[in-house]
C-alpha cells in the first residue's frame, strides 16, 4: 500500500466488478479482498486479442482447473490458488477451446495430470476436434500409459514437466517428492513413443546445487533425449517457506519484486556466488541450444511434431542469447514491511518449520 492505491487480495473475479466501479468513480478503498475462492464457471473469456502475440510461442492460454497436490517449498502456487484441485466444467472448457480462434492451445494448469480421472474427462471431450494442445503436468502421472494415450488421441504434442533437479537429494530438501531423477530418461522415452515431445523445466541455485550442477544437468538432458529445456533461476518468492528460510538466514539480497522473475538472482547461494549463478544459467543455455546439441536431439524417428520441435528450439535459442545480459538484482534496503506467516494454511509437515524459519511463534502466529 506504500506503493499503490489499491492492492487486490485473492482471487480478483471476484471482486473486479467493485473495483472498477471504484475506480470509475475516484474511490479506491486500499484493500479489495475475496473472501471465498473462485468456483471456476462462468469464466469469462480472455481478452486475446490486447496479447503482442509476435513476442510469444503460445498465444492461446486455457484454464481448466486451479490447485496442485504437491507443497514444494519454492512455489507460488499453494499461496495463490491452494494445496485441493478446483475444475471448470468441461463443457465450458470445451466451448472455450472452440471459440478462442486457435487450433493450438496451450492448458494453463499448475498440474493437468494432478488427478486420475478429471484429466481423462476433459482429453475424451476433446478427441475428433482437430486441436493440437500442451499442458504442464508433474512427473507421476505422467507415466501413466492410459493418460498418454489418450493424450496423444486427442491432440496432444508436448508436455511441459517441472523435473527441477537432477539431484534426489535436492528435490527431497523442496519436498518435491513426486520426483525420481532414476525414472526421468525412462519417463522421456515413455512419452516420445506417443509422439509428444518434453519440455523439461529445470532450476539452478538450491542450496543442494555447486558449480558442477549446470554443465551436469545439461550432459543428463542431452543423453536423456529432451525435446527442449527451461533453465530458471531459483526465486524464493514473498511467502513461500523457501523465503522465510533464507530471509531468516540473512541472505535475501534485493527486496525489489520486479526482480523476483526467475531471471534475476536476489539472493546469496549456498555454494557459488551469484555472478556464478548468473553465468552457469547462461552456460547452460548456450550448451544445451548449441548447434550441435539441437542436431543430436532432432528427431529423426517416430510421431513427434517436428516443426513445432524446431520452433521451440530456435525460439528458445535466440531467447536465451538475448534475455540474459545483466541477470543479478542491485542490493536493496529491507523494507518496513515483509510476509510473515501464516499467508494461507500450509500442509502439516510445513507448520514446524513456517515457525521455526519466522524465528518461533510470535503475535503474529495467534
Amino acid at each position: 500500500m506504500s506503493h499503490c492505491d489499491a492492492v487486490v487480495i485473492g482471487e480478483v473475479e471476484l471482486v473486479i466488478d467493485r473495483l472498477l466501479d471504484d475506480l470509475e468513480q475516484g474511490e479506491m478503498r486500499g484493500t479489495y479482498k475475496s473472501a471465498t475462492l473462485h468456483p471456476m464457471k462462468g469464466l469469462s473469456m480472455p481478452r486475446y486479442d490486447l496479447l503482442k502475440k509476435h513476442r510469444y510461442v503460445n498465444k492461446t492460454f486455457v484454464q481448466t482447473s486451479r490447485g496442485c497436490h504437491q507443497g514444494c517449498t519454492f512455489c507460488a502456487e499453494p499461496l495463490m490458488n491452494g494445496l485441493r484441485f478446483r475444475y471448470r466444467p468441461v463443457d465450458e472448457v470445451i466451448h472455450e477451446m472452440e471459440n478462442c480462434g486457435a487450433r493450438t492451445i496451450s492448458i494453463n494448469d499448475a498440474d493437468f495430470f494432478g488427478t486420475p480421472e478429471r484429466p481423462k474427462e476433459v482429453m475424451r471431450a476433446l478427441k475428433g476436434r482437430n486441436i493440437q494442445w500442451q499442458a504442464g503436468v508433474t512427473s507421476k502421472l505422467a507415466q501413466d500409459d492410459r493418460m498418454l494415450e489418450l493424450a496423444a488421441e486427442s491432440g496432444c504434442t508436448l508436455l511441459s514437466i517441472g523435473f527441477e533437479s537432477i539431484s534426489r537429494s535436492t528435490l527431497t530438501s523442496v519436498h518435491k517428492h513426486v520426483n525420481r531423477p532414476e525414472t526421468f530418461a525412462a519417463l522421456v522415452e515413455k512419452v516420445h513413443s506417443y509422439g509428444i515431445m518434453v519440455f523439461g523445466l529445470f532450476m539452478y541455485g538450491f542450496d543442494g546445487d555447486d558449480l558442477s550442477v549446470f554443465d551436469d544437468t545439461v550432459k543428463f538432458n542431452r543423453d536423456a533425449d529432451y525435446d527442449a529445456c527451461a533453465y530458471s533461476t531459483l526465486t524464493p518468492y514473498p511467502g513461500t517457506l523457501t523465503w522465510y528460510e533464507m530471509k531468516k538466514a540473512n541472505r535475501i539480497v534485493s527486496f525489489d519484486w520486479t526482480m523476483y522473475d526467475q531471471g534475476h538472482v536476489v539472493y546469496r547461494p549456498a555454494q557459488m556466488s551469484p555472478d556464478e549463478l548468473r553465468i552457469g544459467v547462461e552456460r547452460a543455455y548456450a550448451n544445451f541450444y548449441s548447434t550441435s546439441s539441437i542436431a543430436q536431439r532432432f528427431p529423426l524417428r517416430g510421431k513427434r511434431h517436428r516443426a513445432q520441435w524446431v520452433i521451440y528450439n530456435l525460439f528458445m535459442r535466440r531467447g536465451s542469447a538475448t534475455e540474459h545480459i545483466e541477470s543479478i538484482a542491485e542490493p536493496t534496503a529491507e523494507p518496513g514491511f515483509a510476509p510473515m506467516p501464516p499467508i494461507l494454511p500450509v500442509k502439516r509437515e510445513w507448520r514446524a518449520a513456517v515457525l521455526e524459519a519466522a524465528g518461533g511463534p510470535g503475535p503474529h502466529m495467534a
